[in-house]
């Protein structure tokens, strides 16, 4: 018997399949340093795990609202508008399993077949996948290396939209490359999106992650709010990764669809997670604060170290948890062709687990330079010092 043929166009996270490679390289009892995925070793905070606990006490396990219960919903509009200096009406925040479904939803209301959506590439794998099994078509959009780091090609991005082109994704504080726009570049992305009438999904999973400074939503902007959703996560904040809780928050059109589709799909989130999500807002915010000191140290040692290695440079981000070292010259010394064998060859002599650029989307007419991505969160400080050591010394073996 056949399965359907839009399978073909479903990708996936490809930092799992790194995932898979480094459990097995562990299981024949070898080290690992697990830098490849962008889980978080901290525990959810004790007055989230109580409020949790305490919901199922009180009998919160049954089915509940599709659009997510009211009172997540109105703590959610009103934290998130807080900290956008938006004011947000709790029946445009649709709650989700996690931030990753709101992707899909967003593709789904506002993306018809054959119409066309620019992502950002190198981005997270779940924008091309989706937009692809949707049967969609997916439009990369690129990055280019600066003193700081990374800033978004707009006269490529551009010249990528054609009559069939509907909406862009726009993700600020970004996965895989830790790139943040500046005012400039954020206003540009927003003139091009009413210029063209695209809509935006503004994917803000990492908003609040930042060491220094503050975001800006995109929706914030003026001519923005009707024409863009937002991604918001539990996952990142709150290290609630495995407890799935996320939300849209979406003009009305787009917010209705999105509640059709969960009924649809879920029927609801779990009810018990959305009063745990209640005290993660609600409650006191001093394991962020802690858990964002921890990252800090853990950044300032992978950037310090990485620096410090030939071949090897990376900018020190301002947010999220990982890096994109430029790796060209390191593999050259190796005498190391493609990054698959460099990941390879990097795991077996240094048990340093890590992902590479192509598992971030396909390298786009250009690229000359060879890039990897470290994930500091899942990993110690002394893992992180004894690692990339590790690393480094494998490097200047030559």
């Amino acid at each position: 018997m056949k399965t359907a043929q839009r399978l073909d166009n479903l990708g996936t996270e490809t930092a799992f399949r790194v995932a898979q490679a480094a459990a097995d390289w562990k299981a024949q009892g070898n080290q690992v340093y697990p830098f490849h995925l962008g889980d978080l070793n901290f525990p959810m905070a004790g007055h989230i795990v109580e409020a949790m606990d305490q919901a199922i006490k009180d009998g919160k396990t049954g089915y509940c609202p599709g659009p997510g219960i009211p009172e997540l919903r109105a703590a959610l509009a009103a934290d998130i508008g807080s900290r956008r200096g938006m004011s947000i009406d709790p029946a445009e925040v649709i709650v989700t399993t996690g931030g990753k479904p709101v992707i899909t939803k967003f593709l789904q209301a506002v993306m018809d077949p054959g119409e066309g959506v620019l992502y950002p590439n190198p981005g997270f794998p779940i924008y091309e996948s989706q937009i692809e099994y949707l049967g969609g078509t997916a439009l990369p959009y690129r990055y280019v290396p600066t003193d700081d780091g990374f800033a978004i090609d707009l006269d490529h991005l551009r010249a990528s939209i054609d009559d069939k082109t509907v909406a862009i994704i726009y993700n600020d504080l970004q996965n895989p490359i830790s790139a943040e726009s500046t005012d400039a570049e954020r206003e540009a992305i927003a003139a091009i999106a009413q210029e063209f009438d695209l809509w935006v999904l503004s994917d803000e999973a990492y908003f609040e992650m930042r060491y220094k400074g503050r975001s800006t939503s995109i929706a914030s902007l003026d001519g923005m709010r009707e024409r863009t959703v937002i991604l918001y996560t539990f996952s990142k904040k709150f290290a609630m990764t495995g407890s799935r809780l996320g939300c849209a928050v979406a003009p009305p059109e787009v917010a209705e669809a999105i509640s059709t589709m969960n009924t649809n799909d879920e029927s609801c989130t779990t009810q018990y997670v959305q009063w745990a999500g209640i005290a993660a807002l609600q409650g006191p915010q001093d394991s962020v604060g802690r858990m964002l000191e921890v990252l800090r140290k853990r950044r300032d040692a992978t950037c310090s170290i990485i620096n410090s290695i030939p071949g090897m440079s990376v900018a020190t981000p301002g947010s999220t948890f990982y890096v994109f070292p430029d790796v060209t010259e390191a593999m050259e010394a190796k005498g190391i062709a493609t990054l698959a064998d460099f990941s390879t060859e990097a795991l077996h002599n240094t048990g340093v687990s890590f992902c590479t650029r192509e598992h971030f989307g396909s390298a786009q007419p250009g690229e000359d330079q060879s890039y990897i991505r470290l994930a500091y969160s899942g990993i110690g400080l002394d893992e992180i010092n004894e690692g990339l050591g590790k690393l480094r010394d494998w490097i200047t073996q030559g």
